[in-house]
């Protein structure tokens, strides 16, 4: 006995407790080293390497390399429109590939189709929407993941160029420039830049390296930068002083988006009132009083009003959308 207790069962608390503790720190050390910070780095460094196959396999290769559903790559590697969808879905930043968005936008439309219809007493019309809604749903994420892409590329590129002419003015090289920049920018266009590096350390020529680099980023600034290293490279010139204007003009540039979406946050306001507002007006209807709309499931020629109505919207979408957006 020690002060009351027994030493074995202090023994066994002791021993408890030095398991559970040790058990812990294993399930957190085995996910760290596998979902921690420098696992997300080292996976998103494989996953770059592994998706930008070498220059000679060529665009076909790259949309053959990785995917769950092979034989729609190679299907879509075989024709042009397959290749610019790999490359849409390729800037979003995302491991998906087309044949993943294409096959899975058709799986999760026909699931909740077919379980709408199913396990519900919804209409077909109903179960049909829905099943449309539930395959745009793919599409929509990428879309959104590559416009915050873009968003957040296009604010650290002026960064990028600022620190690889301060690398270039202390003297260093080019690659060493690149280099520095693929260890200190932030994501996402870290891995841009260290893919960059990475392809002229293994021995790509500059010049393919660089146009590489100008498709995988979605900017036309990063063409405007590929041009005048090549040039600059070949003619000679101060490329610090070339990057610097680059850099001041991306900044001006982001300066009057800035001002531009400012005076038409009024009118993208109102295009998203006036889309949104006959879907709330028709669910608040069928709330208040379910009959009432029930005849545009159950008629034909509901079906058809339905079908105008929607694709009417859909006009006015694509029209407000030309008014509103402007192009800087």
């Amino acid at each position: 006995m020690v002060f009351g207790f027994d030493l074995s069962f202090v023994l066994f608390v002791a021993v408890a407790f030095l398991a559970v503790v040790l058990l812990l720190e294993g399930s957190w050390l085995v996910w760290s080293s596998r979902h921690g910070p420098q696992a997300r780095r080292l996976a998103q460094r494989l996953q770059a390497l592994t998706l930008e196959p070498p220059a000679a396999a060529g665009d076909a290769a790259r949309v053959r390399a990785a995917g769950a559903f092979p034989a729609l790559q190679a299907a879509l590697a075989r024709h042009a429109a397959g290749l610019a969808l790999e490359r849409w879905v390729e800037l979003a930043g995302l491991s998906w590939r087309a044949a993943d968005l294409l096959a899975g936008s058709m799986l999760l439309g026909l699931a909740v189709g077919a379980g709408a219809a199913l396990a519900t007493d919804l209409p077909d019309l109903q179960a049909v929407l829905l099943g449309a809604l539930a395959a745009g749903a793919p599409w929509w994420w990428v879309a959104r993941c590559r416009a915050r892409r873009r968003v957040l590329v296009e604010r650290q590129f002026p960064q990028a160029l600022d620190l690889l002419a301060r690398a270039l003015r202390a003297g260093h090289a080019f690659s060493a420039a690149v280099r520095m920049a693929a260890q200190e920018l932030p994501d996402p266009l870290v891995r841009d830049f260290r893919l960059l590096f990475e392809e002229m350390n293994y021995g790509l020529p500059v010049p393919e390296a660089l146009d590489r680099f100008a498709r995988r980023v979605p900017l036309a600034d990063a063409g405007y930068f590929a041009v005048a290293v090549t040039v600059q490279r070949e003619a000679g010139g101060n490329l610090a002083e070339v990057l610097d204007k680059i850099s001041g003009i991306v900044r001006a540039r982001l300066r009057l988006f800035g001002e531009v979406r400012t005076m038409s946050a009024e009118g993208r306001l109102s295009a998203w009132i006036l889309t949104l507002l006959p879907f709330v007006m028709a669910l608040v209807v069928h709330l208040v009083h379910p009959k009432f709309l029930a005849v545009l499931w159950t008629d034909p020629a509901g079906h058809t009003l339905v079908a105008a109505a929607l694709t009417g919207i859909a006009v006015g979408v694509l029209w407000m959308r030309v008014i509103i957006r402007i192009r800087v």
